[in-house]
């Protein structure tokens, strides 16, 4: 059971506000289940539907009768840094989600690293360059939770070894090797590629930089599908300058937005996606970010109406 007022048992109202933006496929999961109610003020729920990472209109939202906030990022990094997360009400997330969404991007930066994809579609003539096989290389899941695992199903057929961390440690299914948090330097000794997906807290932002990405090596290469806070940017710069790791493909930076004219972009050696892993559609050119957040939407307001455990709860304590 969830902590607080959703943690009792039986039936109760909802009263949900849904905002600032209010795509069809989330307003229909709202609709189906609860009360949709036009001002916050008569609201026991939030769930937060929006375009941006723009979070300061929350803050003027929250009130004692607010029991439940539902957030539609997979990370909460910044609505930690805003100082708004805090436990006198549940707080849940779509972490786990977009897994296989991200996973499948992941896996194009993967074999877009490998096989030199950068430098030969920046090629304007004929240039035949070496890429190198993916099978039969390690690969290190720096964070294998719900994306993570979504990550290593996919990789199992290209015939690798994987290495996969976690925070709680233990044995992750399919993975050739699990590690704990303490355990991140065999990791990156070990990997040729390392996956960043760990999410973004204090204890694991800039958590690769020099000293890791000379583990890493001159040969290995960083995949960051999580977020850029992870990696510090310009001890990554520097090492591809100097040769000290062999490449990165990123679907996060910090900064974020990159700013144009960063030395990142016109690597050779270096692939950026913007942020894209998530910005997929699904058959009838419906958006899969929105139709896997209105799944879960759908079913915590059906969790919480009856005071069961919802899915994505987020520890204050923890940061995610």
């Amino acid at each position: 059971m969830v902590d607080g007022p959703a943690g009792t048992s039986g039936s109760r109202k909802v009263s949900v506000w849904l905002g600032p933006a209010q795509p069809d496929s989330v307003k229909e999961a709202v609709a189906k289940q609860s009360q949709l109610v036009s001002s916050a003020g008569s609201a026991n729920v939030i769930v937060w539907c929006s375009h941006d990472h723009d979070v300061s209109k929350m803050s003027s939202l929250l009130h004692p009768g607010i029991e439940w906030v539902q957030l539609d990022s997979a990370g909460v990094d910044h609505w930690f840094e805003a100082g708004l997360i805090d436990g006198g009400r549940v707080w849940t997330c779509a972490k786990g989600q977009y897994g296989p969404a991200v996973a499948e991007h992941a896996i194009g930066l993967i074999l877009a690293g490998c096989r030199r994809f950068k430098e030969l579609a920046c090629a304007r003539s004929w240039k035949p360059v070496h890429g190198e096989a993916l099978e039969g290389k390690t690969v290190g899941i720096l964070g294998a939770g719900g994306v993570g695992r979504e990550i290593i199903r996919r990789l199992v057929p290209f015939g690798v070894r994987i290495v996969a961390l976690t925070e709680p440690g233990g044995p992750v299914e399919l993975a050739d090797e699990s590690l704990g948090p303490d355990e991140v330097d065999v990791l990156l000794r070990q990997s040729e590629i390392v996956v960043v997906a760990a999410p973004l807290t204090e204890k694991t932002r800039g958590l690769i930089g020099r000293r890791e990405l000379d583990l890493i090596g001159p040969h290995g290469w960083v995949v960051n599908v999580s977020r850029g806070g992870l990696v510090q940017t310009e001890e990554l710069v520097a090492a591809l300058k100097d040769g000290r790791v062999g490449g990165a493909c990123l679907d996060v930076t910090d900064p974020e937005p990159l700013p144009p004219g960063h030395a990142l972009w016109d690597m050779p050696n270096v692939l950026i996606t913007s942020h894209s892993a998530n910005a997929v559609d699904v058959p009838g050119d419906r958006d899969a970010r929105l139709e896997a957040y209105a799944r879960l939407v759908e079913l915590n307001i059906q969790r919480f109406a009856v005071g069961q455990e919802l899915v994505g709860v987020i520890d204050p304590r923890d940061g995610y």
